[in-house]
Order: C-alpha cells, then structure tokens, then sequence
C-alpha cells in the first residue's frame, strides 16, 4: 500500500479498529458487569475506554456508566477496587460493616468473585458463537441440490444458464448435493467451459456453462501481498503471467511453483481488465494434517462457484451449532498457534499488536459488513483466550488466586498479591511491546 492510499484509508482503518475493539470489550465487561450483579457484588463504574470520561450518567443502582478519552479497553470498577484492574482498597475495605464488605469484590464468596472474573472471556465467546450463528443464518443455507440462485457477472458465458437451474450432472458426473459438487474440484480438469446437465422447470436440458469454481476472490487477506498490490473482494483472476487460468485451484498450484518469484496477474473487474505485479511471501498456515507449515501465498481466497446458489433459512438450531463449532475452531487455531510460537516451530511474527488489529480492522471493513462482523467474532474470541492466560492482572491471573484460595483455604497476602500484580503488569506490558514492534518489524 503507498503513502497516498494510507493516507486516505487511515480514518476508515481508525474508526473500524475503534468499533471493533470497544464492541469486544463492551460485551467483555458486560459479562463481568452481570455476573457481579448477579452474585451480589456492587459496581461502580463501568467504562469504556480509560482516561478522562467523554460523557457519563448514574443508573439507579448508583453505577456510573461512562465513555472515556482513550478508547483502547475498558474495566468495570467494583466496590472496594482500588483501581481498574481490581486492586484491594485496603483501608476503604477495613471500615466496612459485614454487609457492605459482602457486596465488594474481595469481601464476596469465592464462588462469586470467581464467577464474576470468568464472566468477561466467557461472554467474548458467547459473541463470537452468537456473531457466527448469526452471519450463518443471515447468509442462508443451501438447498438440498445446486441450484442457481443468481448469476453473477465475469469473464465467461453463462447466456445458456438462468437462475432456477437445477445442476444434476457436470462433465457427465451426476449430482446430487453440494458435497457431490465440492468433490468435481478435484477430479474434472480446469477448463473455459463444462458441459452441465440441468432441470428447468420440470424438464431436463443439457446446455454449456462455464468450469464451475473460476478464480473468483471471495477475501482478500490483510497485510497480504495481494492486498497490498490493490486486488479487491469479487475479482477475477483472468491469468497469471500471462496464462489464462480457469480455476482458483490453478493459481494456488501456480504460487506453490513459482515461489518467491514475482506473478504477473491480469484480473477482470467490473468489466475492465487490469493488471497487476506481486511477490509471493512465506506465511505459516495450518496444515490439513494438524499443526502448522510454511508456504507462499499472496494472501488470496476462492474457491466458491460461478453463481450464488438458491439458498433457504437456516434453522436456528443448526446456526447456534455452526457458531459454537466456529468459535470453538477459532480457540483451537489460537492456542495451537502460540504452542508453536513459543516452541519455536514458526516465526514470532505471527504474534501481533494493536497497529495489526487496526490495519486488519479496515482491510476487513472495505470488504464488506459479513466480513467486517467476522472478523469481530474472531478477534472477540482472541480477546477472550488472552484473558484468560494465567498471568497476574489478567481474568485467568485473578481465577489462579482463586484456585489457590479454594485448595488452600485463604487467599494470597495483600503483599504477595501486590508483587504479583507488579510482575503481571510488567508481562503484559513486555508483551504488549514485543507484539507492537512485531507490527512494525514483520512487514
């Protein structure tokens, strides 16, 4: 991306990033906003951002709810915290009567201070499950057979096809689903044009249409070699260094032997044909067979058919499903990627920060509002594991000292826990560090 382009896409990327963050800790200090009330402890203030507050109101319950001058977080403040992140207010707590020190954080049962610090990364996930479900049923799911809903425009013939079309053979090879469908991606070669039987309107017709999976981009990664050459959402890859290519799987066996080389590609877009040169770089990805390994990509994904396909509402049940599964995926992927970070099996770089989040946050944004919502969930669910990593300061460092009171019957000293925080603090600002100078380093 050039100087000029940032320059214009810095306030979309800004206000994405600002969106993104302060709906994810909204939801975040909900859960430990609710999961206080509900177990008897007090709050009194709930804020997003931190700093000098913007605006603010009192509810009845005496909480202040504020929007303050830095919007990078947010805390909700509990009677007898001493600060946002839940530190004791030792003499304030000592002159309490036995009722008000039951309505404080650190003067309620274990089992309500432990509930209340769990509340926030579990309601991370519980958005990211419900965003998943949601983008699920809003994008509907497919009919039993292919069936075209709608063409769509691009550089191929499809005057012999209309929406309604029932796909019941391709080549000769019947079908009768989506998976049957999927399956042709690797058994028909890539060519201009196949050969579809159908069912329109009750009769059977053979006509010609194009390779069904063409090279059409359906997300173009952030920070990837082919976002940064300026190639968008719903574009067509026409031919790489000159070679027509018919099929998105031709462009990944392309990159796979080209590697590092420089890729000439001609893309149709809206009509127009238009040119672009890039380099590949080495990412490292998950591999179908677990774990991770390092390839060249240019940052493309495809693989979706010629037309959008006839689709139905997906039952609720079905989408809290698909969310759940998703969200749970999303947690897999995260922590078996740390795993290989700290082991040193791929690059560190692949550990980001704020300035990530925020060009991701806009590139995600240009791609439309399915994407953008997405991209939310996912980052939600980051959001969530990180909190809970069992580090002082941070949810999982709180529910550590809570474990350690159950077995051992007391909690930590004032004084151990004050060590712990320091030391928590100063983790989690080296590594907040190390992650913004892999922003600028990993380019």
């Amino acid at each position: 991306m050039d100087f000029i382009s940032a320059i214009q896409t810095f306030p979309l990327y800004v206000g994405a990033f600002i969106v993104a963050l302060s709906i994810i800790v909204f939801v975040h200090e909900m859960g430990h906003y609710l999961l206080g009330r509900w177990t008897g402890i007090r709050a009194e203030v709930f804020s997003i951002g931190f700093g000098r507050p913007l605006m603010s109101f009192y509810d009845h319950s005496g909480t202040r709810w504020q929007i303050a001058l830095i919007p990078l977080g947010g805390y909700v403040k509990f009677l007898g915290d001493s600060d946002a992140a839940s530190g004791k207010q030792a003499e304030f707590f000592d002159e309490l009567d036995d009722e008000t020190r039951r309505s404080t954080m650190h003067g309620a049962p274990l089992y309500a201070r432990a509930l209340t610090v769990l509340g926030g990364p579990v309601f991370n996930f519980i958005l990211a499950a419900l965003v998943y479900a949601g983008l699920f049923m809003a994008q509907g799911e497919a009919t039993g057979r292919p069936t075209i809903g709608a063409l769509v425009d691009g550089p191929f013939d499809v005057s012999e096809l209309q929406a309604g079309d029932q796909i019941t053979a391709i080549n000769g090879a019947p079908i009768d689903d989506y998976e049957d469908l999927s399956a042709l991606m690797e058994e028909i070669p890539s060519t201009a044009t196949a050969d579809y039987s159908i069912l329109r309107d009750g009769q059977l017709a053979k006509v010609t249409g194009p390779y069904p999976f063409p090279p059409r981009i359906s997300l173009v990664v952030p920070q990837s070699a082919a976002f940064d050459a300026g190639i968008k959402l719903d574009d067509y890859i026409f031919a790489v260094d000159g070679t027509v290519v018919h099929a998105f799987n031709d462009i990944v066996e392309t990159v796979k032997q080209t590697k590092d080389k420089p890729l000439d590609l001609t893309v149709w877009r809206d009509g127009q044909m238009l040119s672009f040169n890039l380099v590949p770089r080495l990412v490292d990805m998950e591999s179908r067979t677990g774990g991770f390994e390092s390839r060249y990509l240019i940052g493309l994904q495809g693989g979706g058919l010629f037309f959008e396909p006839q689709t139905q509402m997906a039952h609720p049940l079905d989408a809290l499903q698909f969310g759940v599964e998703s969200t749970v995926n999303t947690i897999t992927r995260t922590i078996s990627m740390l795993y290989h970070v700290i082991t040193g099996q791929i690059d560190s770089c692949n550990v980001r920060g704020p300035l990530t989040i925020a060009e991701t946050s806009g590139a995600t944004a240009q791609q439309g509002v399915f994407v953008f919502i997405s991209f939310i969930a996912a980052l939600s669910v980051a959001i969530g594991f990180v909190n809970l990593m069992p580090v002082p300061v941070l949810d999982g460092g709180h529910l550590m000292f809570h474990i350690f009171e159950a077995l051992s019957g007391r909690p930590p000293s004032d004084r151990a826990l004050n060590v712990m925080m320091t030391v928590g603090l100063v983790a989690v600002a080296s590594l907040m560090l190390f992650a913004l100078s892999n922003d600028i380093r990993c380019r």
